[in-house]
């Protein structure tokens, strides 16, 4: 395979350079959505008595308004980082 093959199939697989991807590609729009910093959002759940990820991101819907998607991108996050 040439070096500019292996470059495209490389980059096919990993996306552009830069790209952001996972949870962490809802951050602008819940920012601008919510008016509040994501890193707020991340101490928001950690303060939560709560544990399970379906509880958190259903109490971030019914207490704080977020939506479905918006929720579980923050938990996910929040969960990898924390190593739950």
């Amino acid at each position: 395979m040439s070096m500019s093959a292996q470059q495209s199939s490389s980059q096919s697989q990993v996306g552009q350079v830069g790209e952001v991807k996972g949870p962490a590609s809802y951050f602008p729009s819940i920012e601008k959505k919510y008016g509040r910093p994501v890193e707020e959002w991340f101490e928001v759940i950690r303060g939560s008595e709560l544990t399970k990820h379906m509880e958190l991101v259903a109490w971030l819907k019914g207490e704080h308004g977020l939506g479905h998607g918006h929720a579980n991108a923050l938990v996910a996050h929040v969960r990898g980082i924390d190593g739950k």
